[in-house]
């Protein structure tokens, strides 16, 4: 999959601006129905695509999260972060424009967690590798094979990119006690 990179329209003056002063963004939470939607796949990647990015670097920075998709932000486009620094050494940050996963192998079941709901944590089976092919920030097609908490974060987002959250992993019966018991918190939140 190819994504055509053109320059940004911004001047270089614009350029230096948007780079210094990066946004946090708003993390939309659960229900909000963007996070159910599937996303479209990003045409170009220009300066606005490039700011969007650093703004949701900035963003999962400042939550303390290990991955951001695009529709957490209220963007519906197909990109998203990840950065495991905080939990694994030497880990990169990665940038997805338009990923999929071409091959899975292995299930392994760990808790998980997400920005978009979040104080909730459960275990989710997911495969224990997978080979992922997408697009970077440069618009150069990229292919990676991960395992362990990278290819668990890696799927996690790219769920996100599909409409689905990890308590759509869950059995339905733990599912409906989650919305349950999570509407009953929102409901109390509401009344303080």
């Amino acid at each position: 999959m190819t994504v055509k990179k053109i320059q940004s329209a911004r001047t270089s003056a614009e350029e230096m601006f948007y780079n210094v002063f990066m946004a946090v963004l708003e993390i939309r939470k659960y229900p909000e129905k963007i996070l159910k939607q599937k996303t479209t796949p990003i045409q170009t990647i220009d300066g606005i695509t490039q700011q969007l990015i650093d703004d949701m670097i900035e963003t999962m920075h400042s939550a303390r999260g290990v991955g951001l998709a695009a529709n957490q932000v209220g963007i519906s486009q197909k990109l998203c972060v990840l950065d495991l620094s905080l939990r694994e050494n030497k880990a990169p940050l990665i940038v997805l424009i338009n990923p999929f996963i071409v091959e899975r192998d292995g299930i392994v079941e760990a808790e998980e967690g997400c920005l978009s709901i979040p104080g909730y944590l459960t275990s989710v089976k997911r495969a224990e590798k997978v080979f992922i092919k997408g697009v970077n920030r440069e618009g150069k097609d990229i292919a990676m094979e991960a395992e362990g908490l990278l290819a668990r974060a890696l799927q996690h987002e790219l769920d996100h990119l599909e409409g689905l959250l990890f308590i759509d992993r869950m059995s339905p019966i733990k599912r409906e006690f989650f919305k349950r018991r999570y509407k009953k918190q929102l409901k109390e939140a509401k009344g303080k």
